[in-house]
């Protein structure tokens, strides 16, 4: 095992997990979920009627692009390119000149070509346990988590630099530079998804990121957290 690996298991092994209080992450949840429901944003994937694969290929496409822009994009997809099979179908070019509007083309068309031919082979399928889930072509700790939570029905977080932002400030920083290996962060954003509705929680969170909790400049007077939050500064 390469010692850079090994002194990183070492150091998670030393670091202690304290988790805020059910309290605390109860009050979150509430006071989250009350504004989403008033200002959740409206988007496509969003709908009822969404299929099991229509949420996969949106969480897809919406890595490292704005949700807004896969928005006007996302309805013409899923109609030229509606399952699995006429996704893996489809050539490289073709999905490189479909894909471009969005960016990262190159790069999501053989990588969405290669997970798209595997679960043909799968009649749509995805596997139960998170290992066989990861071993597919393309898929990450984001979007395993994805499937589980809309392909299984498994409480799981959309865990993305947007919704550590929300839940650092609000909760406390992480340890570890990188969110996939920091065992605190980790453990809070699957903790505060424990519920009944947690697509609809992990919603909110993105939602809050994006138009509340921004990077720069929060809008601290405005957020429904701000009673709670670490960070908040309220003029």
């Amino acid at each position: 095992m390469p010692r850079r690996k090994v002194l990183l298991i070492k150091k998670l092994e030393r670091m202690i997990i304290r988790l805020p209080k059910p309290r605390l992450i109860r009050q979150f949840r509430e006071k989250l979920l009350c504004w989403y429901g008033k200002y959740g944003r409206k988007f496509p994937w969003r709908r009822a009627s969404t299929s099991k694969y229509q949420y996969i290929i949106a969480e897809i496409l919406l890595q490292r692009t704005r949700a807004e822009t896969i928005a006007v994009f996302f309805p013409n997809f899923v109609r030229e390119f509606p399952s699995w099979k006429n996704l893996g179908s489809a050539s490289v070019a073709r999905l490189q000149r479909y894909l471009q509007p969005i960016g990262l083309w190159r790069r999501r068309a053989a990588s969405v070509k290669a997970l798209a031919r595997e679960m043909t082979k799968r009649n749509g399928i995805f596997p139960k346990r998170r290992e066989d889930i990861e071993a597919l072509p393309g898929i990450g700790q984001y979007i395993a988590n994805a499937v589980l939570l809309f392909c299984h029905g498994t409480p799981q977080p959309l865990l993305d630099v947007n919704m550590a932002r929300v839940l650092e400030r609000v909760f406390g920083p992480r340890k570890l530079a990188d969110i996939r290996y920091d065992p605190y962060l980790q453990e809070l954003a699957k903790k505060v998804v424990q519920r009944k509705t947690p697509a609809k929680l992990n919603w909110a969170i993105l939602d809050l990121a994006s138009t509340i909790c921004l990077i720069r400049k929060p809008r601290c007077s405005d957020c429904p957290l701000a009673s709670i939050c670490l960070e908040a500064v309220i003029a």
